[in-house]
């Protein structure tokens, strides 16, 4: 489309009541888990799509008002600030150079489950059964239902958000899940197994708050030059530049719990240039470096999956205020996410790139397919219809009718009584 893909301009291309159109997005009840269910199924069935990476991200779309379900003034990192906005936690699948959303649930801050805002709940057709929970636990019950699906992945990740809170770190390692969590550069780490104890207070109990005596924390970024920090350089992929090459190196770090517990973990730094990122992961310190690099490195791909959405899928121009049009619209962003990825899969099997291509662009590698080359070859195979003359014309008029009665409706609105 070369409009705006909202539902009042789909309805107009695809010659349907823009009132039915609505209807089938905020009050239909057609079940959206059951699509979402259907394409992980499918994701599961093929085979090139195994042993890949799940990775948790959220991610903000600006809201003017806060009628729509879950919005309110809170972290938009797309802006890098705090704004009006509604925040989807999402779960994105890769496996090589193939990736895609896979799940989603919809933040609802806290202050949307008081009594003020029973309302608000009311007209966004909140369900009375939702209630609140952090985005900590909504990226846990992310993942186990991914897992419960059958979508076989070898590992998840998931940014520093997300990675510094230990509950879930904790909660991937009792499911015996490997996890890549990226940390601040200050997050506090030991690298002397701590001895925790409680000493005791005046009155001779154990105090509430533990000391470590035998170490001092050091933050993430005092190991980076650390005589036994020892860098490797690791070919990962490649990109638009060429071979992607970063420098790592891993540490047998200790941290601690609030209620004092010890965890054994390893710290992975990769050096990117100027770009430094620090990961805390359970894998095995057996597993080799190059296999551990590439998996913490595949959460690019999640940022690649949302920028996906909203620029090609368009994600971003959703508007509506129910809960429910959300969530349907997040089955349908996941089946057209799944059908790119299914595409290009496809592509590459039915169509396998000719060996002498390669010699004769002199590179190592070629590019898959892109979103924008697929969306060609969809405007070639089912073009738009183009409107005549009265058609067109019957629209302006539509359009003009409808800014006159939304005018006429703001001002008895904001009459004096």
């Amino acid at each position: 489309m070369d409009t705006k893909r909202n539902m009042a301009e789909i309805a107009r291309k695809t010659g349907i009541a823009e009132q039915n159109m609505q209807h089938f997005m905020s009050e239909s009840p057609w079940d959206d888990r059951g699509v979402i269910t259907q394409m992980q199924s499918a994701v599961s069935r093929r085979e090139e799509m195994h042993e890949g990476i799940l990775i948790i991200d959220e991610s903000a779309d600006e809201k003017s008002g806060e009628m729509s379900a879950g919005a309110g003034r809170q972290r938009n990192g797309r802006m890098g600030k705090v704004d009006q906005c509604q925040v989807g936690v999402f779960a994105a699948y890769a496996k090589g150079n193939h990736w895609t959303w896979v799940d989603g649930e919809l933040f609802l801050p806290e202050k949307w489950f008081s009594p003020g805002y029973a309302r608000n709940r009311g007209k966004a057709g909140v369900p009375d059964e939702r209630h609140f929970q952090t985005k900590i636990q909504l990226a846990w019950q992310l993942i186990q239902q991914v897992q419960a699906a059958g979508i076989p992945f070898e590992a998840v990740a998931f940014d520093s958000l997300y990675g510094r809170n230990t509950d879930l770190r904790d909660n991937c390692r009792a499911a015996g899940i490997e996890y890549y969590a990226d940390i601040p550069r200050d997050g506090r780490l030991y690298v002397v197994e701590p001895q925790v104890v409680y000493p005791l207070t005046k009155r001779g109990k154990p105090s509430k708050h533990y000391q470590v005596m035998n170490s001092a924390p050091m933050k993430a970024e005092q190991l980076l030059d650390d005589a036994q920090t020892h860098w490797h350089t690791i070919t990962l992929r490649p990109s638009s530049r060429g071979m992607l090459v970063a420098d790592f190196a891993r540490r047998l770090v200790w941290t601690v719990r609030k209620n004092g517990t010890v965890r054994a973990e390893t710290l992975l730094i990769r050096r990117d240039g100027k770009y430094i990122t620090y990961c805390l992961t359970n894998a095995s310190p057996d597993l080799p470096l190059q296999t551990v690099a590439e998996r913490k490195s595949q959460r690019y791909f999640v940022e690649r999956s949302i920028q996906d959405a909203k620029s090609e899928l368009g994600w971003d121009e959703f508007q509506a205020i129910k809960y429910r049009a959300w969530q349907h619209q997040l089955a349908l962003t996941i089946l057209a996410c799944w059908f790119i990825a299914e595409t290009k899969l496809d592509w590459a099997i039915e169509h396998p790139p000719d060996p002498t291509l390669v010699d004769d662009y002199g590179m190592d590698i070629l590019p898959t397919l892109s979103v924008a080359n697929i969306r060609e070859m969809l405007r070639a195979a089912m073009p738009l219809p183009q409107l005549t003359p009265e058609q067109a014309a019957a629209l302006v008029v539509q359009h003009l009718d409808n800014r006159t009665r939304s005018r006429r409706s703001r001002l008895h609105k904001y009459a004096d009584p």
